[in-house]
Parts: C-alpha cells; sequence; structure tokens
C-alpha cells in the first residue's frame, strides 16, 4: 500500500476500524456463564434425549449480547442465544435477564413453558440486523422511530459478527424467522454487513424453494457493501484483521468472489441508501471512490433496486440520521425514498 502524507498508516487504520468496527471494544465484555456444562451441573436428559430442564439458575442481568452471543429464537422479546465461544445456550427476557441456561433444547423448554404463546401484537414483523462490530442496540434509534409511527413489530437481532462466517449468522437469521408466526409479514432493514446477510439467508431460502420468500415485502440496505469492500480487502493485508474483525470481515475483502455465489438479490422491492460525503471533508484513502468512509457508494449499488438515496452521513450513523429514518418509513410504505 502506497504511503499515504502525513497520516501514519496505523493511524488510518484505527480511525477505519472506530467508524465501523467500534462495537469490537464489548468483547471485553465477556457476559459468559460458566463454562462446565453437563449432567453433573443439573442438567437432566431423558434416554430419548427430548426432556431438559434448564441448568441451575439465578436470574442474572446481562448486556443482551455484545459480539458473543447470536440470536437463534424470538418471541415476544425473549430470546435464545447462543455463545459463540462456549457454544452454550441462554434464555433472555425482556429486560435481558437470564431465566435459563445450558443446552438448545432445556432453554426452548423453558421459553415454552414462560412464553407458551407465540404472537405477534403485529402482523408485520420489521427484523434489524446490524453491522460488523456493531449490536443490536446500534439498531435501537431507527426502531423506535418505525414503532412510534405504526410501522410495525421492530426486531433488532444481535448476532456475534466478528467472531464467525456469513454463512453461520444467516443461518441464525433464518431460525429466527422460522420461530416467528407463519402468518406475519416481513421487512428486513440492514446496515453494512448486516445486509449481506439478509442476502445470503435469502439466497438459501431461494435453494430450499421455503414459502417464507413470499412473506417477505421490502429490504432496506443502509451502506451495504454489496460488492464486497475494498477497506477489507486492503485491511487484510496486516495479518490481524482477521483475529479482530472475524471470517465474516474476510469474507467481505479477499473472500468476496466465493461469498458473492451465495448471496441473492432480494425477490421483492429492495431501497439503497448510501453514504456521500462532502469531497472537502475528511476522506479515508483505504476506500476507493466517494463515499461514508467505510463503505463507497459504488460499492453499495445492487442491479434491481427500486431507489437509490445518498445522504451526507458517516457509515456508523446513517440508521440514526432522521433523514435517513423517514426514508427508510418512506420505503416501508411506498417502496420510494419520498
Amino acid at each position: 500500500m502506497e504511503r499515504i502524507s502525513k497520516m501514519p498508516y496505523f493511524f488510518l487504520l484505527s480511525c477505519s476500524l472506530l467508524f465501523d468496527v467500534r462495537g469490537s471494544v464489548a468483547l471485553a465484555q465477556l457476559n459468559t456463564e460458566p463454562a462446565n456444562i453437563g449432567e453433573e451441573a443439573g442438567e437432566m436428559v431423558t434416554k430419548d434425549g427430548q426432556e431438559e430442564r434448564s441448568l441451575l439458575n439465578w436470574q442474572t442481568p446481562t448486556l443482551g449480547g455484545k459480539q458473543l452471543w447470536t440470536d437463534f429464537q424470538w418471541r415476544s422479546g425473549w430470546r435464545i442465544q447462543q455463545n459463540v465461544l462456549t457454544k452454550h445456550w441462554r434464555l433472555l427476557d425482556l429486560n435481558n435477564v437470564r431465566q435459563a441456561w445450558g443446552s438448545r433444547a432445556a432453554c426452548d423448554a423453558e421459553l415454552n413453558q414462560r412464553q407458551p404463546n407465540n404472537l405477534m401484537p403485529t402482523t408485520r414483523a420489521i427484523v434489524l440486523m446490524h453491522g460488523l462490530g456493531r449490536t443490536g442496540s446500534s439498531m435501537r434509534g431507527l426502531a423506535k422511530y418505525l414503532e412510534e409511527n405504526g410501522f410495525g413489530t421492530t426486531i433488532c437481532l444481535e448476532y456475534a459478527s466478528t467472531r464467525d462466517s456469513i454463512s453461520h449468522h444467516a443461518a441464525a437469521l433464518r431460525d429466527v424467522i422460522c420461530g416467528l408466526p407463519s402468518d406475519v409479514r416481513l421487512d428486513f432493514i440492514g446496515h453494512s454487513m448486516g445486509n449481506i446477510v439478509v442476502r445470503h439467508a435469502i439466497g438459501d431460502w431461494q435453494q430450499a424453494n421455503d414459502s417464507v420468500l413470499s412473506r417477505i415485502e421490502h429490504v432496506v440496505m443502509l451502506g451495504p457493501p454489496n460488492q464486497g469492500a475494498s477497506i477489507a480487502r486492503q485491511l487484510a493485508r496486516t495479518g490481524v484483521f482477521g483475529f479482530v474483525a472475524g471470517e465474516g470481515a474476510l469474507e467481505l475483502g479477499k473472500k468476496w468472489s466465493d461469498l458473492e455465489l451465495k448471496l441473492a438479490t432480494p425477490p421483492c422491492p429492495f431501497g439503497i441508501v448510501a453514504g456521500r460525503l462532502a469531497e472537502s471533508s475528511f476522506s479515508n484513502p483505504l476506500v476507493e471512490g466517494a463515499g461514508d468512509f467505510v463503505v463507497s457508494v459504488e460499492e453499495t449499488k445492487l442491479d434491481g433496486a427500486a431507489d437509490f438515496l445518498e445522504v451526507p452521513v458517516l457509515h456508523s450513523f446513517l440508521m440514526d440520521s432522521p433523514e435517513v429514518q423517514r426514508a427508510v418509513g418512506s420505503f416501508l410504505k411506498s417502496a420510494r425514498f419520498e
């Protein structure tokens, strides 16, 4: 990479990571349960393996899953998550208090007992997927706007974006959707890598000829690296990028050609919001062309989009922009960014 005058190389790396992988600081907040999971610790399993109870549990407040946890089930705000390191499961309630932990089957059983009715307050679920190194909290401002304006029930999913592959994240997303009522209409809103997870999941549903496809009404993409990301390709040269940002980040860069084959174009109206900072503002030499400091405008593009909007907003703050929030709401109504 060419030497950048007046800017130390590692300072640029730090800035680039700050604007999209700043949430990886949450890795320091391990928020895990004990790892010695087994029958001697209190788990009970029948001979046919069908009935289990969760391990002895103290109702423990948690952070809700910050980079080390992935949602696999959502029901009335309760969530079943898996820890990316220990591979064990836990059940969180509406307030992110742990109500059970152990195996997936044990958490499923506890959820069925505590929340037996798989009901939705509306017939429309808006699923929001955060980006690389971020958490579901980053999408809550947009979710609040959509709920306050009556668009539907919002679901801000958590997934360990820096610790696993895009295909793994897509499988978790499919599990969550499978657990929702079958008559609920679906909208997806993604930020950055979250859009690639959604496109992978859609591709998987297409391969399986899954009926869920007929329920998807809109997809809104905020800063999507639909053509891969030059910043990921260049940062991968450092050798530590994969360790810090994970397999999914590498797939957006040097492994993009393999990943792209698994991605689908949404079979419904979809819109793209791209950040374009003013030419006079600070730019990132790791990004090729005009963009939002992390993803270029050209990298966001995908053939077939119903509408395309450019806004002067940094990548990490696209979902917090009032202009973008209004545009998202408009698209969910009319498939246009009016």
